[in-house]
């Protein structure tokens, strides 16, 4: 494991960089949207962007990967990425910024698929799960910490934009001076949604409803503090409280998934979802403050970890050299919810007030609650020895972070090449003859496997 962090901290230093600026910049665009007099609805359509670009980069960048090579691709992304975070502050109008938003989008999937294919690369499947672990806690930690940026300098200025341009910038430069030779590139294959959700409809449901959550959330949420008279501290302070609290009730959810029905286990965290979301609705007054925050760490910690559950369950009606695609099928159908989830939100919000923001995620852990009960009635439950041990994966990935699931099928690592040394002389001509033995069919094979021992042991 040492070896594998040795050889991949700078990618983990790169990613956790580019986190610190996408957290910063996603909730900077919602203040300053508010400051700039974007309607509600409106911004909701350009924070939408993002996904649109980040769904289109995770189909485009595998195939550009294989004709660039990544150190090439991570630095004209990672730049492209950097130039459209100021252009938002020279230009502060929503049709470009939908428009940069989606460059954005885009420029993060195939950054993500650069690292994690590389992460992948120096993973070995004894490292793999340990490496994931690592490479999620640090997107953790990169977006929580992006929120405590928003308050060193002025939203309605240039210097948060120039912030978040250089540490997009910065997450170059480790990468770019790795020593690791880039990996070779492979096109994860999707399984189908109509066969995935024959396997599956839970999973799938699950995914489509809670995307459309986690897109609404973190698209809208820089808003929906504004809205309701929260200081920028306190902004950063309420998301940043949400992320924590799916990191910290990762684990707690994941192992009682193990050990119980997963259905059950989703069920209590949606029904747990729903009562937070709906009691955070009637804490929106100045003097709530305090429990408004708290409230949002239980909120993250229904929120977050459920994604991983509808993962998990998915896998538990698979076999292991199905899961990588059907875990990418997953991720791109998630990040179809979190398109839809900020333009219906907003739109919600503009027509009903800013209660709205949290009563539709309640709908939202409703509508799971509902459904899950509807599948425990019409099918019996996996039995606990046939199910898969949770792994907890990130909200917001490239489709590559698929592969590093443990729970799939191990990879064929190839054997190390030894050079053969004989105790005995061999002429030309045998070695000739021994040739010929290799190119026979497998038959023929099988039977000159014990030519050479029996003529060893003979001397």
């Amino acid at each position: 494991m040492r070896a594998a962090l040795s050889s991949c901290w700078p990618l983990l230093l790169g990613i956790a960089l580019m986190m610190l600026g996408n957290g910063l910049q996603g909730s900077l665009l919602g203040v300053r949207a508010s400051l700039e007099g974007f309607p509600t609805a409106i911004t909701g359509l350009v924070m939408s962007g993002f996904y649109v670009g980040f769904l289109f980069g995770s189909f485009l960048t595998p195939k550009i990967l294989i004709n660039v090579g990544h150190v090439r691709v991570f630095a004209a992304l990672a730049s492209l990425a950097s130039t459209a975070t100021l252009l938002h502050a020279m230009v502060p109008e929503p049709i470009t910024w939908g428009l940069f938003r989606i460059v954005t989008g885009f420029c993060f999937a195939g950054l993500f698929i650069v690292c994690e294919s590389w992460l992948n690369d120096v993973a070995s499947n004894e490292t793999r799960g340990q490496i994931l672990s690592f490479y999620m806690a640090i997107v953790w930690v990169g977006m929580a910490g992006g929120q405590f940026l928003l308050t060193t300098a002025d939203p309605g200025g240039y210097n948060l934009f120039i912030v978040v341009s250089v540490l997009v910038s910065l997450a170059l430069v480790p990468t770019a001076l790795t020593a690791s030779p880039a990996p070779n590139v492979e096109e994860v294959k999707n399984l189908g949604l109509r066969k995935l959700y024959k396997v599956s409809p839970l999973g799938v449901i699950g995914v489509l409803i809670i995307g459309v959550t986690h897109g609404a959330f973190f698209a809208m949420a820089a808003v929906y503090g504004g809205l309701i008279g929260l200081s920028l501290g306190e902004i950063s302070v309420f998301i940043s409280a949400v992320i924590i609290g799916g990191a910290i009730f990762q684990v707690p959810i994941g192992r009682l998934s193990d050990k119980f029905d997963r259905r059950r286990v989703i069920l209590f965290t949606a029904i747990f979802g729903a009562v937070v979301s709906s009691g955070i609705v009637f804490l929106q007054s100045p003097e709530d403050r305090w429990w408004l925050l708290g409230a949002a760490v239980l909120f993250g910690g229904s929120c977050m970890p459920i994604y991983s559950l509808f993962i998990a369950h998915t896998n538990d009606h698979l076999e292991p050299d199905q899961m990588v695609a059907a875990s990418s099928s997953m991720i791109l159908l998630n990040g179809v919810g979190a398109i839809i989830g900020p333009i219906l939100v907003s739109a919600l919000m503009a027509e009903f007030g800013v209660s709205a923001y949290f009563a539709s995620m309640t709908v939202g852990f409703i509508g799971i609650s509902l459904f899950t009960l509807y599948r425990m009635s019409i099918k019996n439950a996996t039995p606990l020895e046939e199910q898969g041990d949770f792994v907890a994966m990130p909200i917001r990935s490239g489709i590559v972070a698929a592969t590093m699931n443990p729970e799939t099928e191990e990879w064929e690592e190839e054997p190390e090449e030894k050079e053969v040394t004989h105790p005995f002389y061999i002429s030309r001509a045998s070695m000739s003859i021994l040739e010929d033995f290799e190119d026979e069919d497998e038959e023929d094979q099988d039977l000159t496997d014990d030519g050479p021992s029996l003529w060893n042991r003979n001397g």
